[in-house]
């Protein structure tokens, strides 16, 4: 078979969106000709751990660790937060941000660049360069966020520029919602783009997951760009009947950050609340991940507290059991310039799960595209707030009478299986 290294920051016992791409193509590449193996840091620092992503893959793959020193126990001993796990996405859960979080921020944005795993840029590039020379490889891709794994490739690609390099964005790099909160000097800002173009524009492939992505990428004229959406894999998705929960269930599933707050959801379903009992009595509000301070107190201040079932985390396939046992499915789009182009990995599974999905974001956006052309559930504006009443209602109405469900269709094209031929199909090329 031929030889692909994968250069990943998140890796199997991580839990949570970053891992699951990877795991997902891995599991699936050696159907289609390529061997992979996976570089990642020994002593990563996970914002969570889910070991139910090894039954994906196989005991023989190799796996090639070496240490990572990250800043984050200096980080810690300055906010006072020794032993806790570190969120993702400038998640507060507790409490808003002192002004020692505040600093924090602005040391990680301004002098840890692209990213505060930056320091194993080095250190990797000087080990995989003596790999590579002793190990025949055919192909490199990095993945990112973190973004230093975009540099590590970048100067792997300098040692021997004729072996092929995929750059995949999960994420957008300066046009991430959070970019704005790093609170950048205007040189820190130059740097950032500037390493963002070097990206782009040196590796063979750039690979994203929208075309939104795609739309802004090609604006910094890669040599090759292609999408490969996010997915979902069909042996994850439960076979047997679910029994769909007994309460009119809203339920999200994954880190709720401030910038996905539903804000006019909340205030909907406080209002249809306050004009109908039944309404009230039957509503349960379900959030199963990391949740931001304000968005627990929108809830609060709307008067859902009651309604509200908040579970902390579940392993990927519990969560998988939990979208299916859900009436509704709520997808959030972040309320940022980027919105447009945003796909989350999750999205893909609400497919397979066969709920409706009630989803808030831009009506012309990538997510509502694939809504329309499934038929999987309603996407209304951030502000619509007589749109986003109609669904709820219109859902509720099917709720009470037994008939609430979806009949998503064409939906097979992003089963996991199916994205890592594309993936295969695109190195074959390369």
């Amino acid at each position: 078979m031929k030889k692909v290294l994968i250069i990943t920051y998140y890796w199997i016992p991580s839990g949570g969106a970053g891992v699951q791409r990877w795991v997902k193509f891995t599991k699936y590449l050696r159907d289609f000709g390529w061997e992979p193996i996976i570089y990642t840091p020994e002593n990563p620092e996970f914002p969570s751990i889910d070991t139910s992503f090894e039954k994906d893959i196989h005991a023989d793959i190799q796996v090639i660790k070496t240490p990572i020193w990250e800043p984050y126990t200096i980080y810690r001993n300055l906010t006072g937060k020794k032993n806790q796990p570190l969120n993702a996405g400038f998640i507060s859960e507790n409490k808003k941000q002192g002004w020692k979080d505040k600093l924090s921020i602005w040391i990680r944005g301004n002098f840890l660049i692209p990213d505060p795993r930056r320091f194993w840029i080095k250190p990797s590039v000087r080990f995989l360069s003596t790999y590579l020379t002793q190990n025949q490889v055919d192909a490199i891709i990095t993945t990112g966020p973190p973004h230093s794994m975009h540099l590590i490739g970048l100067g792997l690609k300098k040692n021997f520029p004729t072996l092929p390099w995929i750059a995949d964005f999960r994420d957008p790099w300066t046009n991430i919602d959070f970019y704005k909160d790093l609170n950048l000097s205007w040189v820190s800002d130059k740097i950032h783009h500037r390493l963002e173009n070097k990206i782009i524009q040196c590796a063979d492939s750039i690979v994203v997951v929208s075309n939104g992505m795609k739309d802004e990428y090609e604006l910094m004229k890669p040599k090759h760009i292609q999408v490969i959406t996010n997915g979902y894999d069909d042996s994850d998705v439960l076979k047997v009947s679910v029994e769909l929960d007994k309460k009119f269930s809203i339920s999200h599933i994954g880190t709720l950050n401030a910038a996905r707050n539903p804000k006019i959801v909340w205030k909907v379903l406080s209002d249809i609340c306050a004009e109908n009992a039944d309404f009230k009595a039957d509503l349960q509000i379900q959030l199963v991940g990391k949740v931001d301070f304000s968005v627990m107190e929108d809830i609060k201040n709307r008067g859902l507290t009651g309604n509200l079932l908040k579970i902390d985390y579940l392993s990927h396939s519990e969560a998988i059991a939990k979208q299916q046992s859900s009436q509704i499915l709520m997808l959030l789009i972040n309320n940022s310039g980027n919105a447009k182009g945003i796909l989350t990995g999750k999205f893909y599974e609400y497919l397979a799960a066969k709920r409706p999905i009630l989803a808030v974001g831009p009506t012309d956006g990538d997510a509502a595209s694939v809504l329309n052309q499934t038929g999987a559930g309603k996407m209304v504006d951030f502000e619509d707030e007589k749109a986003t009443k109609e669904a709820i209602l219109d859902y509720y109405t099917r709720f009470k009478a037994g008939s609430l469900k979806v009949e998503s269709t064409s939906v097979e094209r992003f089963s996991r299986r199916s994205l890592t031929a594309e993936l295969a199909n695109l190195l074959n090329t390369l």
